[in-house]
């Protein structure tokens, strides 16, 4: 997983609340488990203006000209703001999945489900809350700026902007911990290999009949 330390990214701002893991990833993308390839498919029905699947080029579909995610001024974005209650709906984690795949780090929201919320952190992506008006101040600022960027400093737990904007969030040790070191559920386990390796070593002498 990678680690997640000072992020410097542009912004792509997603004027919208309640977005739903649906709108995130719709449903016909489900199929596929693989963890990757989800970027193009991501917020599929806004940023495309036909249906599409798996097995559908999306390089040869329509896309919406007014959505944000086709702007070409948000290219490359790394972080997303949207508005409160961010990945509600059903608790698909090809939600998670979509977002980094498309190449974003973090998204910045007043609020999000607690499912996305928590599915977020077990894949290094960062779902960083602040209040209501200060991501208000974060959309105003984006829409002044032709190339805004901010950036996220996860060891210090500040957001900072080019216009002098500065804010602080709060987030748990234990996942700060896991984002900074790069380490998901699996890399944790890892860490005490040696100590599992001795362990069923020691069960294959104390109770040779499990291991058989």
């Amino acid at each position: 997983m990678q680690p997640f330390t000072i992020v410097t990214g542009k912004v792509a701002p997603l004027d919208r609340a309640n977005v739903d893991t649906d709108a995130i990833i719709p449903k016909q993308y489900l199929k596929s488990i693989k963890k990757t390839g989800f970027g193009p498919f991501l917020f599929d029905d806004w940023r495309y203006l036909d249906k599409g699947d798996l097995d559908i080029d999306p390089a040869t579909r329509r896309k919406n000209p007014d959505f944000v995610l086709n702007d070409a001024r948000f290219a490359g974005s790394t972080v997303l703001i949207a508005r409160e209650n961010f990945g509600c709906g059903s608790s698909r984690e090809h939600a998670v999945w979509a977002l980094t795949d498309y190449g974003f780090r973090a998204v910045i929201a007043p609020g999000f489900a607690d499912i996305f919320f928590n599915n977020s952190f077990k894949n290094g992506f960062l779902p960083l809350t602040l209040k209501a008006e200060e991501v208000d101040a974060l959309f105003v600022e984006s829409a002044s700026a032709a190339d805004f960027r901010l950036t996220i400093d996860l060891p210090a737990q500040t957001v900072s902007t080019p216009g002098g904007l500065r804010f602080s969030f709060e987030i748990d040790p234990f996942r700060k911990d896991c984002l900074i070191r790069g380490l998901d559920e699996i890399g944790l386990t890892l860490q005490h290999a040696d100590a599992i390796r001795a362990y069923e070593a020691r069960q294959k002498v104390s109770a040779p009949w499990l291991a058989a």
